[in-house]
């Protein structure tokens, strides 16, 4: 008997579902899908494709014309503009609508052979338990079906299913293992797509959605750009559209474009003159005075209506940067005033080593170039560099000028062995000591010129770089 019903309900099923089992879901072309974005004042805007919501942000791609391939436009709004409980309504509306007219029959078309083969096996298997799990895996594929399918062929699929209970059911009698229970897999309806699809924009209402998107945009790059891409739509659509319409939109495109154009400008020389006064404060520690040139920033940003919020946001940014610097140059140089006694006595007792040091460079430089250095030259270039170190070492130097009285002490050193090794180089006729010589010379050169900077800015009250 469940023998005989299962046949009846294979022959069925290949009747109902003629030439699927577990057929995966379409993939749309999402990329040629017009969707749209619904914005909070009811307006909507054409999406071509998915938009992609990132960082409390939208970004999506707006046709800017009603030809087959149209030209694209970025649009980036706030997703708090978006109304997405109507967006994503709509979204599956579209790809509903697109799903069905495309692909639809196709995935039935193999739905309906995968099932034809499953319980061809069904029928041709002896084995009781075998044929009830094919069945009910059968059964399962056909419940999830609709429901991943936009609710296609629903009607035809929920009798199938039907049938297959019933074949179940016997089954299950018949081996004794009691009536088919389907509280727990029970044929659910796809979700109902509630959102209507709207027709297809005009050429005129196109470019009015252009001009939307640029009101609702909150960059001002953006809205510009948008603005730009409406007027060139105008003109390059002009014969196909209104000739009052054309007129009149153009001069008010126009008219907007010329009025961001103008507030550009305007923050723009607000913003290098802010930027001007703000350095030139910073750089004599005026704390109070670039605090007031913050303030000033958002006066006069309001004087301007608050157009540029992000020119604004960056110009704070600089400044509040340049706040910080005048902070820790007006702490420097607290410190600096603090220590200047200290800062004045080290500089009186580094003069006369550093003058030493200004003797000592010509014979230096004649080591260094290989250009000849006399004996007599060699005795005072020896002479020079001992005292050099002997008065470096009377000194005690404030720990903020420490390294730099170090590389001083380096350089007498190294200056020390330049004359030694230039000495010994004449004596053998060595040239290859000779080139030591001039090493160590050009070493001494360059440590002492470094500490002498280093010293000299020390001494100096702090500056920005």
């Amino acid at each position: 008997m469940a023998r005989r019903a299962l046949t009846a309900a294979v022959v069925s099923a290949v009747l109902l579902l003629a030439p699927g089992l577990r057929a995966a879901p379409a993939e749309d072309d999402e990329s040629a899908t017009l969707l749209r974005v619904f914005l909070r004042d009811g307006t909507s805007l054409v999406s071509y494709g998915e938009p992609a919501r990132v960082g409390g942000r939208v970004v999506f791609s707006m046709p800017t014309a009603v030809t087959p391939n149209p030209p694209l436009h970025l649009v980036d709004l706030p997703d708090d503009r978006v109304d997405w409980d109507r967006t994503n309504r709509y979204s599956t509306a579209a790809r509903a609508s697109q799903y069905l007219k495309g692909q639809a029959e196709l995935d039935y078309a193999a739905l309906s052979s995968q099932l034809a083969e499953a319980l061809n096996e069904v029928a041709s298997t002896t084995n009781q338990t075998e044929r009830l799990a094919i069945v009910e895996r059968v059964r399962a594929s056909l419940i999830e079906w609709p429901q991943n399918h936009y609710g296609y062929r629903q009607a035809e699929v929920r009798q199938m299913v039907g049938m297959l209970d019933e074949a179940i059911a016997d089954l299950r009698a018949s081996s004794g293992a009691g009536r088919f229970d389907i509280s727990l897999a029970a044929f659910a309806d796809p979700p109902d797509v509630s959102e209507p699809l709207l027709p297809s924009l005009t050429l005129q209402q196109s470019i009015e959605q252009v001009l939307n998107a640029a009101r609702m945009v909150d960059r001002s790059a953006e809205r510009t750009s948008l603005l730009a891409a409406a007027l060139g739509a105008i003109d390059r659509d002009a014969s196909a559209l209104p000739t009052d319409w054309v007129v009149s939109k153009r001069a008010e495109v126009q008219s907007a474009i010329n009025f961001e154009l103008k507030i550009d400008e305007s923050y723009r020389n607000m913003t290098a003159g802010m930027l001007k006064q703000v350095d030139r404060r910073a750089r004599v520690a005026d704390v109070r005075g670039v605090e007031r040139l913050l303030a000033r920033v958002q006066a006069q940003d309001a004087q301007l209506g608050g157009r540029r919020p992000e020119v604004v946001a960056a110009l704070v940014a600089a400044v509040e940067e340049k706040l910080d610097a005048a902070r820790r140059l007006r702490l420097a140089r607290d410190r600096w005033e603090l220590r200047l006694p200290a800062f004045t006595a080290y500089g009186t007792a580094i003069r006369a080593p550093m003058a030493v040091f200004d003797r000592l460079r010509p014979s230096l430089e004649d080591i260094k170039s290989l250009s000849g250095s006399s004996p007599a030259a060699l005795a005072a270039l020896q002479d020079g560099t001992l005292q050099l170190l002997t008065l470096m070492s009377a000194i005690n130097p404030p720990e903020e000028l420490a390294a730099a009285h170090a590389l001083m002490v380096s350089a007498a050193q190294m200056a020390a062995n330049a004359v030694s090794v230039r000495r010994e180089a004449a004596l053998a006729n060595d040239m290859s000591r000779a080139w030591n010589a001039s090493s160590a010379a050009a070493g001494a050169l360059m440590l002492g010129a470094r500490a002498h900077e280093d010293i000299l800015t020390k001494l100096r009250p702090p500056q920005l770089p």
